[in-house]
This record gives C-alpha cells, structure tokens and sequence, in this order.
C-alpha cells in the first residue's frame, strides 16, 4: 500500500521556509523524489476510487505559481495537490486531495459553478430542501466534513425571497466540503484507506448535485 513519506513533508516545510529559486534549483532532485511520492499515492487512490465511481483521471498539480497577477511573488506552492475527474456528464462535481504540512485536506464539490449550474441548484433548493439537508444532517457527515463549506452571499440571490425558509443554503456560491488531516495522519499507513473512506462518504453530496444538474426541474434528464 503507497504511503506519503516523511521525506516529501519535510521537503515541503522546508520550500515553506525557503521559498526562492535558488534554493528550489539546489533542491530540486528531492523535489523530484517527493512529487514521485505523491504520483504513486495518488496513482494507487484513483485504484481505490474506480471501486465505487467512475473515474476519467487525475492530475498531480505543478509545484509552481502563476504570479504574473498577484501580489504575492513567492514562486512555488507550499503544497502538492492532486484533483480526480469523474467520467461522463452524468457524474458531476470535482474531487481534491492536499498534500501540505499543517493544511492537508481532502475535499470536494463546485468550486466555480457556472452560472446555469449555479441557478439550477437554488431552484431545486427552493422547491425541496429536504434532500440535502438529510444528506448533510447525516451522522457521517457531519463526523467527516462538518456543515457544507464554499463562499456565501450576505444577502438573498436576485429572485429569491430573503425570508425564505432554505435561505442559509440559497446563499452558497460554492458548495464544497472537506475533511482536514494532520501530518502524523497523513504519514500514516491507513492515510490512503482514509482518503478512500472520506470520497466514499461524499457520494450521497455528490449524488444529490450530480443528479440536479442533470436534470430540468421537472425531473427530466437533460443529457
């Protein structure tokens, strides 16, 4: 069973702390080492995860950032992040495993929904709530992710009641959940298992959008 070495954290800590180029430059050979880890990890959880869903690929993010348009100048990421695709139109929503010292998660669900994605689930949300709330006042759940995460409106959507009795959920613009993990966790051999057990229990999540965004709102599927 693939394991997250020890190695690759502290290289991360260490790129934290020395977060230039010419460091990186001499380093790069257990940066090297380090991604491979974290490519065979994740190698091994797309295995894990064509189990229970259908998954078109993943892709181990690159180390470097794109600061051409932001203030912060640091040229790499504190990180390794790797994202998961499911297959077909019918499958909606994105899966995310974070590799970083002190903020590794495992996570999922609409980062950026589009505009139409966006309006079709409050609709749905404003005629019957009652299905993902059970979903998300399920005891696993909340043990794993808590509450549904993701940025909200301080007010009500444009053509939605604000005294509407589902409006704490109407205001999401993301709907996202997640499961942090310390490093002696994500060290662990039962890391992998773990980030198994945390995409298994997102389904219901998952299901509940997959299943409104392929559908118009009378229930037919719109694929």
């Amino acid at each position: 069973m693939q394991q997250i070495n020890r190695s690759t954290l502290q290289f991360l800590k260490d790129l934290k702390k020395n977060n230039n180029r010419p460091w990186f430059t001499e380093h790069k050979p257990t940066y090297v080492k380090a991604q491979a880890n974290v490519k065979d990890f994740m190698q091994e959880l797309e295995l894990r995860l064509s189990e229970h869903d259908v998954i078109e690929g993943h892709r181990v993010y690159r180390i470097y950032r794109d600061v051409r348009f932001s203030k912060d100048k640091t040229p790499y990421k504190s990180g390794l992040g790797c994202g998961f695709t499911r297959a077909t139109e019918a499958r909606r929503g994105g899966l995310y495993v974070q590799i970083e010292p002190g903020n590794s998660f495992v996570g999922g669900g609409f980062w950026g929904p589009s505009a139409p994605d966006l309006r079709r689930i409050r609709n749905e949300i404003a005629v019957d709530a009652a299905p993902l709330r059970k979903v998300l006042a399920d005891t696993s759940f909340k043990y794993l992710f808590g509450s549904l995460q993701g940025q909200t409106l301080k007010t009500a959507p444009k053509g939605f009641d604000k005294e509407h009795p589902d409006i704490d959920l109407l205001r999401y613009k993301q709907f996202l959940v997640s499961r942090t993990f310390t490093d002696k966790e994500v060290l662990s051999e039962s890391f992998l298992e773990e980030c198994d057990l945390t995409f298994r229990a997102m389904r219901p999540f998952f299901d509940f959008m997959s299943l409104t965004l392929t559908t118009d709102e009378n229930g037919e599927s719109i694929l």
